[in-house]
């Protein structure tokens, strides 16, 4: 049975397809291509508690408006029957980031593989539907441990920059090779930072005029936390830190969102949309910022992260973070708003892309 069309965004409800079937593109982004939207990511349709799969592909949807999206199925399909293949659901595949090369018209995605050491899959497509083949897995850029990322390719020569966390420790900006598919050998390293929660992860970047900005959160997993802004006059800074872009969330868990990209939309005139996922849509800011707190007591004091015993004696309330049902994540998409060169994300229970010129 379709699902009736929708006429808005309305942040941290449930979402559906046209098809009445609930989104599944986590960790996402959007690329506009032929004037068409297409939104992308993660497949958790079966990551509930006790499944052992925590994704099912990359599935990716279209739309005019940006309000209805059709499921246009997997584009990376899992593999279930390899185990050693990087696309096995067991595999903690995160954060599909697809950059078109307009040189040879290919589409490029990366992929962040979580594990005891984090790694990058590469894969390509002639469409930005597939099918990806694999050309580069095993990848460890720069010889680092890559956790979460972002692309960008400047609109004028085409150079692409790869954003990376340096697990647990700094941000990266490598330069990309010229079909994108590895890194050159050259970056920098910014916003250092000792240890979790305060280490900076999920660098979400987006450019306005002369200006380059990186949103990013820190490191606490599922649990939200505070955002941070910084903003800088090229790819690869400096960085000036301007703060959190939610100043009117005063839980400090960025609505209860982690935000994943900011898209600018082709068609307006100053219109930039944070894309967020809501992980964990059942635990309060409460119990969010209680958890962040006691991480960064935790690390700070020398005790480091909890063990899995101690994580087993939870207080009510906290269950939900042992064995995560993502499957049931939602989404918080907010305009920006800037005051001055500081983006500012409001909260809107609902609203509508007409509103902007």
């Amino acid at each position: 049975m379709g699902n009736p069309p929708q006429e808005s965004i309305r942040p941290g409800t449930r979402w559906l397809d046209t098809k009445g079937e609930r989104i599944q593109a986590h960790g996402g982004s959007i690329l506009h291509v032929d004037g068409t939207f297409y939104w992308y990511g993660e497949n958790k349709e079966k990551t509930v508690p006790g499944s052992g799969i925590w994704h099912w592909g990359i599935r990716c949807y279209a739309s005019k408006d940006l309000y209805n999206w059709e499921d246009r199925g997997l584009i990376i399909p899992p593999e279930p029957d390899d185990l050693a293949s990087p696309l096995h659901p067991s595999k903690q595949v995160d954060r599909p980031h697809i950059i078109h090369d307009k040189r040879t018209g290919r589409f490029v995605c990366w992929l962040k593989i979580m594990g005891d050491i984090q790694e990058s899959t590469v894969l390509v497509a002639e469409a930005i539907e597939g099918p990806y083949r694999i050309v580069r897995t095993g990848l460890r850029p720069l010889g680092m441990s890559a956790g979460d990322f972002d692309l960008v390719v400047d609109p004028h020569d085409g150079k692409g920059y790869y954003y990376f966390e340096r697990v647990h420790s700094e941000l990266i900006c490598a330069d990309l090779t010229a079909d994108y598919t590895d890194v050159t050998g050259y970056y920098s390293t910014h916003f250092p930072q000792p240890h979790p929660p305060f280490v900076r992860e999920a660098p979400a970047y987006f450019r306005r005029g002369a200006k380059h900005y990186l949103v990013t959160s820190g490191t606490s997993g599922y649990v939200p936390n505070s955002s941070q802004v910084a903003v800088a006059d090229s790819y690869h800074g400096p960085w000036t830190v301007l703060g959190d872009p939610h100043p009117g969330d005063t839980t400090g868990t960025s609505y209860r969102s982690q935000i994943s990209s900011v898209f600018r939309h082709p068609h307006k005139k100053d219109l930039y949309i944070a894309l967020a996922d809501r992980w964990l849509p059942n635990l309060s800011a409460e119990i969010c910022g209680r958890v962040v707190k006691g991480m960064a007591d935790a690390m700070t004091s020398g005790g480091g992260l909890p063990t899995a015993d101690e994580q087993r004696e939870v207080p009510d309330g906290l269950s939900d973070l042992l064995d995560a049902n993502t499957s049931i994540a939602d989404y918080v998409w907010l305009p920006i708003r800037f005051d001055g060169d500081m983006p500012v994300l409001d909260w809107h229970d609902e609203w509508h892309v007409e509103d902007f010129n």
